[in-house]
């Protein structure tokens, strides 16, 4: 705990099985008191691995219900388990479980309630080895989002995040996509609600065994986060109603 509040850190799994437990290793265990890894009906043995490591809390879905399913059940997981700030963590090893401390601390001591790690502030992603097709979308994604949207964030696409109890209630997160453009929706949904986002820089790393989508999955994805964008806006300006945002 920190500050009297209960830290519960959830891991959105598929085929980790290599990098869980070295990603498991360096959580710290001196602030976390739980942690939730939710395996997407990957065809490893993460599972069994994330249960003989410790982790008290393994669910597996049966059928792959995509990124944002996975998500959803994590969340939904941590808050019946009682958390304040629920920090969701990829177990593929891309980012580093030292920031979590860091990140637990702006919620638990009432700075902000939602913190991202930017792989961006720092130069951390081109250094960490994120290809420069990557590393052009993301820029020129965030640009287009921080002007729609009227924020300054460094980029919206890290997978590092952290939120407090009061934002998971207040936003309708079941109502974002299953797919990828989830943590997109769900950062729209938080700025509706007039949350602020904190940004911690955050170290990135790119290996074979590091999860990451395709240049097609990319476009698709590049497409989704423009409409958010569009949505949120058209929705601020009265010119439309969309489910998300209900």
């Amino acid at each position: 705990m920190l500050n009297g509040k209960k830290i519960v850190v959830v891991l959105p799994a598929y085929n980790a099985e290599l990098t869980l437990e070295k990603t498991y290793n360096e959580i710290p265990f001196q602030v976390v008191d739980d942690v939730v890894l939710v395996d997407d009906a990957g065809n490893d043995n993460t599972s069994e691995l994330a249960k003989r490591i410790g982790i008290k809390h393994v669910v597996r879905h049966e059928k792959n219900k995509g990124y944002g399913g996975n998500q959803k059940t994590c969340y939904d997981t941590a808050r019946k388990l009682g958390a304040d700030i629920v920090i969701m963590l990829h177990p593929d090893y891309q980012y580093t479980p030292t920031l979590i401390t860091a990140m637990a601390s702006i919620i638990a001591y009432e700075v902000y309630p939602v913190v991202f790690g930017s792989r961006i502030l720092g130069m951390g992603a081109l250094k960490g080895g994120m290809p420069l097709y990557k590393f052009i979308f993301n820029r020129c994604l965030t640009l287009f989002q921080n002007v729609l949207m009227h924020q300054k964030l460094s980029e919206y696409h890290t997978g590092y995040r952290a939120f407090s109890k009061e934002v998971l209630e207040a936003v309708n997160y079941q109502l974002c996509s299953d797919d990828f453009v989830f943590d997109n929706e769900m950062a729209a949904q938080i700025f509706f609600k007039g949350y602020e986002i904190a940004e911690v820089t955050c170290p990135t790393k790119y290996f074979p065994e590091a999860s990451s989508i395709n240049f097609k999955r990319s476009t698709i994805y590049g497409l989704g986060v423009l409409r958010t964008s569009v949505i949120y806006r058209l929705q601020k300006w009265g010119l439309g109603k969309f489910q998300i945002f209900s």
